[in-house]
């Protein structure tokens, strides 16, 4: 007889929602993000479903450990889509509040790294 070592318990994840927006700043805030997942930091989620009340979806992020969005400007597009649908204990950071203008700022690795660099400060 074999015996089942697998652990019954369940880690929540980690969840990261980025602003995805038209502007410099949007693709910065997504880039940085897709990067953060890549690298482990969390789970790159879906903020059109939350919009959209996708049940799972929306189920899922309330079961997160924790939960970081990334928003371009001080629209805080992300943030107020995720408090919209009642999620409340986020981490929050905002490409502009780095020195980055919106509509002035090129999209560059290093512009990237330097939000990924704030975020892992942050989360």
């Amino acid at each position: 007889m074999t015996q089942d070592k697998s652990c019954e318990c369940s880690v929540a994840p980690k969840l990261i929602f980025s602003c995805s927006g038209a502007a410099d700043v949007g693709e910065i805030a997504d880039r940085a993000a897709r990067l953060l997942a890549e690298h482990g930091s969390g789970s790159f989620f879906c903020l059109a479903g939350i919009s959209a009340g996708i049940s799972g979806i929306v189920k899922s992020t309330e079961a997160a450990s924790a939960i970081l969005v990334i928003d371009g400007c001080k629209l805080d597009c992300a943030k107020k889509t995720l408090a919209e649908a009642g999620m409340s204990d986020l981490m929050h950071v905002r490409v502009t509040d780095y020195g980055f203008s919106k509509g002035r700022t090129e999209v560059t690795n290093e512009n990237i790294t330097r939000i990924v660099q704030v975020c892992g400060d942050t989360w």
